[in-house]
């Protein structure tokens, strides 16, 4: 079962033509803020990325926000690799392992065209960064016969000019807005700048989609702009708390949905960190909840506690792949 629920108050066949990504490219790789303009296609860089797709899986995913899932559920790409590599991530085998299949920009179009056949509501692209050429690539290839959105789902560490490259492919923006402090950052994901980054790539983000469009056919469902995911992190409540605070005084009012998430579950390396090998306590949810409420950010969602399960993470076993 989806175990987000509103928020209190909450509204809730011409030639391919292949576009050509400026801002980037795998010979001398700057597709995200870490810059390390590694040739990808003899090593890799920081996302453990080739200059190849790779991908984990590809499936109906009825866990996302209830504007994204729909009835049928969105139809996601896991990518393997990251530029975050967070030390506490869910989906490690795939961040940090690069678990997954080679495919090639062809495949790629083909499962976005199999995804919509299934009856997904959205192409979902959970952590494609690293791949952005490729993917804009395989969007050009399906776009004569894509009829769904396209979500891009990330960790929100994005350069303006990949942003600006992916605009035109890109219908609804799914990215996290994780610690404002920096030491935070740079302690859990080797990224002090993170928040300078993920704020410029959110306020871009908004700009580009101009607002929320929801569709004419099933209101309930997003057809275009922001859901700003932020999730609660254990002993981290005062940097959630000042991070609402600058999404209050920084973003447009009712340009964007906010998701508050509350399903953080202790993997991977969290045990080398006793500070953030538990999950989070109601108390401590409950308080960035109430914040969020106070503000008046009540455009989203929030999360049942019963979120932080591990088998709300789906198998990697190249499903669809």
């Amino acid at each position: 079962m989806n175990t987000y629920i509103p928020l209190p108050n909450s509204s809730a066949g011409s030639p391919v033509q292949f576009s050509e990504p400026a801002a980037y490219s795998y010979e001398s790789c700057h597709c995200c803020p870490r810059n390390c303009q590694i040739n990808r296609t003899k090593k890799q860089g920081w996302c453990h990325s080739p200059a190849g797709i790779r991908a984990a899986r590809a499936a109906l995913h009825p866990w996302e926000e209830p504007c994204i899932s729909g009835l049928h559920g969105s139809g996601t790409i896991f990518f393997s690799g990251c530029t975050l590599r967070c030390v506490f991530c869910q989906n490690f085998q795939l961040s940090h392992e690069n678990y997954g299949k080679t495919i090639s920009v062809s495949r790629l179009a083909d499962i976005f065209l199999e995804l919509q056949e299934k009856g997904a509501a959205n192409i979902n692209l959970v952590t494609g960064t690293q791949f952005a050429p490729s993917i804009i690539r395989a969007l050009d290839l399906a776009k004569p016969k894509l009829q769904i959105p396209v979500v891009f789902n990330c960790g929100g560490y994005e350069k303006i000019e990949t942003i600006r490259d992916l605009a035109d492919y890109v219908d609804i923006w799914l990215p996290d807005l994780k610690y404002m402090d920096s030491g935070l950052s740079k302690k859990y994901y080797a990224a002090p700048d993170y928040f300078e980054k993920a704020s410029a790539a959110i306020k871009e983000m908004i700009r580009l989609t101009g607002g929320l469009t929801w569709s004419q056919k099933s209101p309930s469902m997003l057809d275009r702009g922001v859901v700003i995911r932020h999730m609660v992190l254990p002993g981290a409540k005062d940097d959630s708390i000042r991070l609402l605070h600058w999404i209050k005084e920084n973003l447009p009012e009712h340009q964007y949905l906010i998701s508050i998430m509350s399903q953080y579950t202790p993997f991977y390396r969290s045990a080398d960190y006793p500070e953030i090998n538990r999950r989070i306590t109601s108390y401590e949810y409950n308080k960035v909840v109430d914040t969020a409420i106070d503000l008046g950010l009540t455009e989203g969602f929030m999360q049942e506690r019963s979120s932080a399960k591990e088998e709300y993470t789906p198998p990697f076993d190249c499903e669809g792949i």
